[in-house]
């Protein structure tokens, strides 16, 4: 009954299991698929250099698979999540430093500027400034009006 267990399995199987895995990952969108490849391509590179039974391969392929799924959601994973501002609350704005790129000193002071990462969701934000600035300008967020930061001077 357990006879397929003792089936023959080259190593070139597991690395053509691994690669379709990880090409199979492109069409989930899951990332998921992707380390079930890697855990099929290391079992064909142990093959390749030692002789192992099909029983043995399945094994160290789950054992692999678990442990390399769970490293990357437990330990890579949250290394690469969002670093901007996004989601933060709007104080986590203030005393962010901002380059003028556009300013009208006839409006009520008011303008343009860009950080040079995205905050709170956006790299452009509207500005009033009642110091004289002018384009390339540094300034630093003071306070907020509405949608508006009130910046001054660096």
């Amino acid at each position: 009954m357990l006879e397929w267990l003792n089936t023959e399995v080259a190593y070139w199987h597991w690395m053509i299991f691994g690669l379709a895995l990880a090409l199979l990952e492109i069409m989930l969108f899951s990332f998921v698929a992707l380390w079930f490849g890697l855990s099929a391509l290391i079992v064909g590179l142990l093959l390749w250099l030692l002789p192992l039974s099909f029983t043995m391969q399945l094994t160290i392929w789950i054992i692999l698979s678990i442990f390399i799924v769970f490293s990357w959601f437990k330990w890579v994973s949250p290394l690469l999540k969002n670093k901007s501002f996004s989601g933060m609350a709007k104080e986590s704005m203030l005393g962010q430093m901002g380059t003028v790129i556009e300013y009208n000193s006839a409006h009520e002071g008011r303008g343009t500027l860009r950080f040079s990462a995205p905050i709170l969701g956006a790299d452009e934000w509207q500005f009033i400034c009642t110091d004289t600035v002018e384009v390339g300008s540094r300034v630093t967020v003071r306070e907020f009006s509405g949608n508006t930061l009130i910046v001054s001077v660096k």
